[in-house]
């Protein structure tokens, strides 16, 4: 069931505040912190780490790059790479999941800001340790793709933050409930969508569209399987609800339809999708175009283009 809007305004509003204590408790401490030669994170899922080892340490026998929150801790084994041409590199590559997803290898996230720290161990049996520091975060170059993208099976957003005290941390937001579309499949005789539902609990409801301009509402058929869903844009009933070509807008279980997880920037103008002509099982015909927005929610332009066909009738005037 998804909370209303007040009570998810202060849920965000604590989690903030708490994100900010723990950036803050996990920045104090830790001596100096070596910047790293490399460090980014694909899709919150795969963290890349490579960094000098620190000379004073010696010769380093065993190293581990440490994620901790609390105390849970999740160890990360750094394999020691000889370069020919350049000082030796710690590096590992760290597979990352959502705590609650338990079906999957990975270390395991849950909300809140975890440290890293990098873990030496010296010919001698000496252990140290110290953090990653990182710059300021520069705005990057615009992509075609965001610098920060959820996972795109659960919604976990895993970002790379910077404490206050410079120190690199990974801030972990599990996912608000949300209708994520798979895939839209237009046919002759209309428009399939296929879709599930993430971090939503409850009983799965209906699904309805509802035409931008003016609120109008015309419910939607849902076919559910678990968590995934199956609906039929109800074509007819969105272009006999008013003369004109309007835009529709779709929720299911009370949830906006969108293409959410995804690392696209600007999904409009990525996923462009033409204009086509529907033959409705009542022998009429609409011109609809179902798309994306900028923001990634789903949207179906309709037109009932049954008169214009028809020699007989005169034609009804567009109304955008």
């Amino acid at each position: 069931m998804t909370p209303p809007p007040a009570l998810r305004r202060l849920l965000a509003t604590a989690r903030t505040t708490r994100f900010r204590v723990e950036r803050a408790a996990a920045g104090r401490g830790g001596g100096a912190l070596p910047a790293p030669v490399h460090l980014s994170l694909r899709d919150s899922r795969t963290l890349n780490v490579a960094l000098a080892p620190d000379p004073a340490a010696g010769d380093v026998t065993r190293a581990r790059l440490l994620i901790t929150r609390g105390p849970r801790r999740h160890a990360v084994p750094l394999t020691l790479e000889a370069h020919p041409h350049g000082r030796p590199l710690l590096t590992a590559t760290a597979t990352l999941r959502d705590a609650g997803d338990e079906g999957r290898a990975g270390v395991p996230l849950s909300d809140g800001v975890w440290r890293l720290t990098v873990e030496t161990r010296g010919s001698r049996g000496r252990v140290r340790r110290h953090g990653i520091g990182i710059e300021g975060n520069p705005a990057p170059p615009p992509t075609p793709t965001v610098p920060h993208a959820p996972d795109p099976r659960t919604g976990l957003l895993v970002r790379i933050v910077r404490t206050r005290g410079g120190r690199a941390v990974l801030q972990a937001t599990r996912s608000l409930p949300r209708a994520e579309l798979v895939r839209f499949v237009p046919r002759g005789d209309g428009i399939t969508v296929h879709g599930r539902l993430v971090a939503a609990a409850g009983v799965p409801a209906g699904g309805r569209a509802v035409r931008r301009r003016d609120g109008v509402v015309v419910p939607v058929e849902v076919a559910w399987r678990d968590t995934e869903f199956t609906l039929r844009v109800p074509l007819g009933a969105m272009a006999q609800a008013g003369p004109g070509q309007w835009v529709w807008d779709f929720h299911v279980g009370g949830l906006p339809l969108g293409r959410w997880l995804s690392d696209v920037r600007d999904p409009a103008a990525s996923c462009p999708t033409p204009f086509r002509v529907f033959a409705l099982p009542g022998g009429g015909l609409t011109r609809a175009h179902a798309h994306f927005t900028s923001s990634g929610a789903f949207a179906v332009t309709c037109l009932d283009i049954t008169d214009v066909t028809d020699p007989t009738q005169e034609p009804a005037k567009e109304t955008s």
